[in-house]
């Protein structure tokens, strides 16, 4: 049976880059999860909500499961068809995505928030993904915030006891099915399809000291990891950490940098671990280091896409099609594509930027400077299939090179395209008025500081990053303020979308060097980043003399 429940609108249900990400607290309020959900069923992609198929599944955090059952009970009132469901709610981002595809469903809802803390006190998210397996587009999160804007009702069947979510197989109900999949099985295969596994586990037979340590922060990828490096590719289990899904991350922030992901660093360090690396909370970051290295988010996806075609079987099939970074990412993998004769895409940051490209078939493999990095596989960056893809390059390498290190593989990388030294201040959760002022200020002052020579460097340009999606021609402005030097050196100031509370504001700095490879970037780039702090005046507006995160 179904009933209606009145309900009004609620204030700021805006979806960001990634969803709807609030605290616990505000989406256990009355009727406010129940709004956001009915507004999605509301404002799905023709042919809508009425027989449809989608995806349902989270990171595991706390209020996951009840909102599963949420969504059951409102969309099969909105005539879902059928539901398919992660068992025990659980499906990390980039494995919903894949199922989406595979089973060709109408779209997805993907309950995480994302790299941000769980847990009663902490955050949740919900985000909707469309038919490609792709974020939604913000055409249709513009539908679902004007849906949530004038929402008087919504709509639920009334069942006797909660869906069983633990149970494999398919629940049949009046007016519409719950199938219930395991979490983990389609996507292996799909990984396993793309990499060369063979080759990396006879680089692991035949390479007896070489370490991996895969830590998924208590996050959703600990079950994923267990299944590829332990049953798939033989790495002892000693090689996973906080590989079990907990609903708080174990009091952990499962963001994969070397701030949040310190007791991976610091084993890396001390054990002498020549691979290490973590993933977050929902899948789709990852963080890829040795004991002696740290590859930042912008090299590694240059190193993939260098390596892809001569290694991983995915590529040497389909071939390279193109290659996109998000607007902060380094400039480091714009010389692979230069030198490989391949199109270059500069996106916004935001992976909904790169489906389009990749459903017109340009694009194969893309990457932002925030721990994520995919391919045309899924329509949404994979943190397992970097630290795959990882392995398998380094399985390469060693037919030639029997040495081969993280290290050595990054040597080899800048002697042939050069060092594009970048790093990235976090300024979280500071006060979103004083924030919003200083970008406009800036914005107000940028023709003024264009000539200027600061700390040794002579502004060329300040402007604010546009995009023109080249297939669907849409327009994105105001995604980023660009301080542009004349050596090509960067400055970039952006207000991120992904936290739950006040503002988050993130400096990138980026500085190329042809030639000195070995510099600790913090050293290479303290000019700049003093630079960036003395335009910004960013300590004036926040009340911020510290950033929390440095990558």
């Amino acid at each position: 049976m179904s009933t209606t429940v009145a309900t009004t609108p609620f204030d700021g249900q805006k979806p960001g880059t990634s969803g709807l990400r609030k605290r616990v607290v505000v989406f256990q309020k009355e009727h406010y999860t129940e709004n956001f959900i009915q507004a999605i069923f509301t404002a799905m992609p023709a042919p809508g909500a009425q027989g449809a198929t989608i995806v349902v599944g989270g990171d595991g955090r706390y209020y996951m499961r009840d909102v599963v059952q949420k969504i059951i009970r409102i969309g099969a009132a909105n005539g879902i068809a059928r539901f398919i469901v992660g068992q025990d709610g659980i499906l990390s981002t980039p494995a919903a995505s894949a199922l989406i595809r595979k089973r060709e469903a109408d779209g997805g809802i993907i309950l995480t928030a994302s790299h941000n803390p769980g847990g009663p006190n902490a955050d949740f998210g919900i985000k909707y993904n469309t038919r490609n397996g792709g974020p939604a587009p913000e055409s249709v999160t513009d539908a679902i915030y004007a849906a949530t804007r004038t929402i008087a009702e919504y709509h639920q069947v009334t069942l006797d006891a909660p869906v069983d979510l633990a149970t494999l197989g398919v629940q049949h109900f009046a007016g519409f099915d719950v199938e219930i999949v395991d979490s983990v099985t389609d996507y292996v295969e799909l990984t396993k399809s793309i990499f060369d596994f063979d080759l990396i586990r006879r680089f692991r037979q035949q390479s007896p000291d070489f370490s991996l340590l895969f830590d998924a922060l208590n996050g959703v990828t600990g079950p994923y990891g267990r299944r590829i490096f332990v049953d798939e590719l033989g790495f002892p289990e000693s090689a996973l950490d906080q590989c079990t899904p907990l609903e708080d991350f174990g009091g952990c922030h499962p963001d994969p940098n070397l701030t949040y992901a310190d007791k991976l660093v610091a084993r890396v360090e001390r054990e002498k671990v020549a691979l290490g690396a973590a993933s977050d909370g929902d899948g789709d970051r990852n963080m890829v280091l040795s004991h002696d290295w740290f590859v930042t988010p912008s090299d590694s996806v240059a190193v993939i896409a260098h390596y892809a075609a001569e290694c991983i079987p995915y590529f040497q099939r389909q071939g390279l099609r193109g290659l996109a970074r998000s607007m902060p990412t380094s400039c480091a993998i714009d010389r692979v594509a230069a030198a490989k004769g391949l199109e270059i895409f500069e996106v916004p940051t935001g992976w909904k930027f790169f489906g389009n490209l990749m459903d017109a078939g340009r694009l194969s493999i893309c990457g932002e400077e925030s721990f994520g990095t995919g391919s045309d596989h899924i329509r949404e960056k994979d943190g397992i299939w970097a630290i795959v893809a990882w392995l398998n390059i380094l399985a390469h390498v060693s037919q030639t090179q029997p040495a081969a290190s993280v290290r050595s593989i990054m040597r080899d990388f800048y002697q042939t395209y050069g060092r594009n030294y970048f790093t990235r201040y976090d300024y979280e959760e500071v006060d979103a008025d004083g924030a919003a002022q200083m970008i406009n200020d800036l914005r107000a002052k940028g023709n003024d500081l264009v000539g200027q020579t600061i700390n040794g460097f002579t502004v060329a340009a300040v402007n604010d990053f546009e995009y023109t999606d080249p297939i669907d021609h849409s327009v994105s402005r105001n995604q980023g303020l660009r301080v542009i030097f004349d050596d090509s050196s960067r400055i970039i100031f952006r207000l991120s979308g992904t936290g739950s509370e006040g503002a988050t504001v993130r400096i990138y700095i980026e500085r190329f060097d042809p030639v000195e490879f070995d510099i600790d970037a913090q050293v290479a780039l303290k000019p700049l980043v003093d630079a960036a702090l003395e335009i910004s005046q960013l300590s004036k507006y926040t009340g911020r003399n510290e950033p929390t995160v440095i990558t």
